[in-house]
C-alpha cells in the first residue's frame, strides 16, 4: 500500500531529477559566456557541481526511501546523461574538450540510453555497476576540471585534459560492460545476463 510519505518521497526524487534537467541549458549558458566573462566558468562549475552532487544524493535517497522504478531509474539515468552531454558540447563550442573525447563519451551515453531504454520495456531496473558509477564520477570531475581549467599545462596538456582521457576510457570499458550485461534486452527482447 502506497502511504502519504511514500507519495511524498517519489515527488522530492522526480523534483530533483528534473531540476537536474533544468540545469542543463544554465550550465550550457554559463560555459558559452566564459571566453568572454571567466565569472562565468565560475558559476558554471558551481551549478554543474551542485547537479553532479544532486545526482549522488538522488541515487542514495532512492533507495533509502525504497523509491526505485522503472521509470525513476529510466529518469534518473537520462538526466545524467543530459548533463554531461549538454556540459561538453558547451565545452568542446569553446575548445575545452578535444571533438574525439567528446563524441566517445556522447555517443556511450545515447547507446546506453537505448539500451536501458529497451530493458526498461521489460519492466526491468538496470542497476549501476560499480564501473558505471566509477564512469559517472570520473566524468563530473573531467567536467568540472574543464570548465575551471586550473594550472598551466603539465606536458603537452592541462590536467582537465589527461582527466578527459581517463573519463573517455571507463566510458568505453562501462559502456562494453553494460552491453554485455544486457545484450539480450535487444537480440531476444528480454534482459540479459
Amino acid at each position: 500500500m502506497t502511504t502519504a510519505a511514500d507519495i511524498r518521497a517519489a515527488a522530492f526524487l522526480k523534483a530533483v531529477t528534473w531540476a537536474r534537467v533544468a540545469l542543463v541549458p544554465v550550465i550550457l549558458a554559463l560555459i558559452l559566456a566564459g571566453p568572454d566573462n571567466p565569472d562565468a566558468f565560475t558559476a558554471a562549475a558551481v551549478v554543474f557541481g551542485v547537479a553532479a552532487i544532486t545526482d549522488f544524493f538522488d541515487g542514495l535517497l532512492a533507495r533509502r526511501w525504497a523509491q526505485v522504478s522503472v521509470f525513476g531509474n529510466f529518469l534518473d539515468t537520462t538526466a545524467d546523461k543530459l548533463l554531461v552531454s549538454g556540459a561538453l558540447i558547451g565545452l568542446l563550442v569553446v575548445d575545452r574538450v578535444s571533438p574525439w573525447v567528446a563524441l566517445v563519451i556522447i555517443g556511450r551515453e545515447v547507446l546506453i540510453i537505448g539500451l536501458k531504454g529497451a530493458v526498461a520495456t521489460t519492466g526491468d531496473v538496470v542497476q549501476p555497476s560499480v564501473l558505471g558509477k566509477a564512469k559517472a564520477n570520473v566524468q563530473f570531475l573531467a567536467i568540472l576540471l574543464a570548465i575551471l581549467r586550473p594550472g598551466e599545462p603539465i606536458g603537452p596538456l592541462y590536467l582537465d585534459e589527461y582527466a578527459m582521457i581517463a573519463a573517455a576510457v571507463i566510458t568505453v570499458v562501462s559502456g562494453i560492460d553494460y552491453v554485455m550485461r544486457f545484450r539480450g534486452a535487444v537480440t531476444t527482447g528480454g534482459p540479459g545476463t
